[in-house]
């Protein structure tokens, strides 16, 4: 009996710290969990209801069922805007990624000056997201811009303003997103590093040429790196409007040339009050990006390598 009691004392006495220890660790995330519920929980779950409402922040919102969403099916702005976002998305992120790649084959070899080549080329990513440096390509690409001035001291007399072109306009933000490259720059070149060296030793006792060990060993190698970092650019394509707002004005102009979908979303919610409106777009955004993320994750047996 007395070792019965002794075992239930010791059963306790474990349950008791296995509790404390929980106690402690949700102590110590409560202020990540607390603004994960208010500020990311809460908002989709409040956007996910006034998307069904009419709503312009200063009444009360009033359920309207799928109008909002059948209001987009003929709203030419909504296509537009759409429309410039794919082009965006799908020409800039394979940009990002090419130049990426390859600036990462260049630096591959470590040496002190490879690392301070590496801080340069990331440095356009940590501020390139910044309102400073929308602001300086807007003046870049204008009239009386560095890039006409560039020209010019060329003997090309130009006085073109390439952000008021709109054949022109889209190609200053996928320029200035490519410019961005460096995370992933960085993160494939991490990826390269961990590529076994008797892989090429392998191969160049095969016979490969440099050219068929990129092919052969490099790229399947990579492949899982490939499809991680064309998760995150593309949904950073899809989600781009920093730029887009800076260097357009606000406005997507010229003629709505860079009216990319989350400027517009952002007109419609706080320029013009439709909240309702808004909130509905932002789900079909998601749903878009869940799509193409889906169809990149159900491919992706069919290109990417796992060694395991």
């Amino acid at each position: 009996m007395g070792k019965r009691t002794g075992m239930n004392i010791k059963r306790y006495t474990a349950a008791q710290r296995r509790l404390m220890e929980n106690i402690s660790g949700f102590s110590f995330i409560s202020p990540w969990l607390i603004g994960f519920l208010a500020f990311t929980a809460l908002p989709i779950l409040f956007s996910l209801y006034y998307s069904f409402t009419e709503y312009d922040i200063l009444g009360s919102p009033v359920f309207n069922g799928v109008k909002n969403f059948r209001r987009m099916m003929g709203d030419e702005l909504f296509w537009k805007s759409l429309g410039v976002t794919f082009y965006y998305a799908f020409v800039s992120v394979p940009l990002r990624l090419v130049f990426a790649f390859f600036v990462a084959l260049l630096f591959k070899r470590a040496s002190r000056a490879v690392r301070v080549y590496q801080a340069v080329y990331y440095l356009p990513s940590i501020v390139g997201g910044s309102i400073a440096v929308a602001v300086m390509w807007r003046r870049l690409f204008m009239a009386d811009g560095a890039l006409n001035a560039a020209l010019q001291a060329i003997g090309i007399n130009s006085t073109l303003s390439w952000i008021g072109e709109p054949s022109f306009a889209i190609w200053t933000l996928i320029i200035l997103a490519a410019w961005q490259f460096g995370s992933s720059m960085l993160i494939f070149l991490a990826g390269l590093r961990q590529i076994p060296l008797t892989y090429y030793e392998a191969a160049r006792v095969d016979g490969a040429n440099i050219f068929r060990q990129f092919l052969s060993v490099t790229l399947p190698q990579m492949t899982p790196i490939i499809f991680f970092n064309l998760i995150m650019q593309l949904i950073n394509g899809f989600t781009v409007f920093t730029q887009a707002f800076v260097v357009s004005g606000g406005n997507g102009d010229p003629q709505n040339a860079t009216l990319v979908y989350a400027l517009y979303l952002y007109q419609r919610a706080f320029k013009y009050y439709n909240m309702g409106y808004s909130s509905a777009m932002a789900w079909i955004l998601v749903l878009i990006i869940g799509v193409f993320t889906g169809i990149i994750f159900k491919t992706s047996n069919k290109w990417v390598y796992y060694e395991s």
